[in-house]
């Protein structure tokens, strides 16, 4: 590549004018994290929340490694 080019590859280049964040992203990380509370809370009053017993969780375990096992590794 002669020196030419290559002052004209960097003309190519666009930069991408920067997004400002609007509505959740735009909020402070201490009310994001009151917001979400919130509807976690809300999840599990309604009963639509699940949480995992260690059994379920042991057994769910048991599951991905035996099917990790299964499948081929890359080397």
């Amino acid at each position: 590549m002669d020196s030419q080019t290559a002052a004209h590859d960097t003309d190519n280049i666009k930069t991408t004018p920067k997004k400002s964040l609007r509505g959740f992203a735009a909020m402070d990380p201490q009310r994001q994290r009151e917001i979400a509370s919130l509807g976690g809370r809300a999840a599990h009053q309604s009963g639509h929340a699940h949480e995992f017993t260690s059994e379920e969780a042991r057994a769910a375990g048991k599951k991905r490694h035996a099917r990790a096992g299964d499948a081929p590794r890359a080397s």
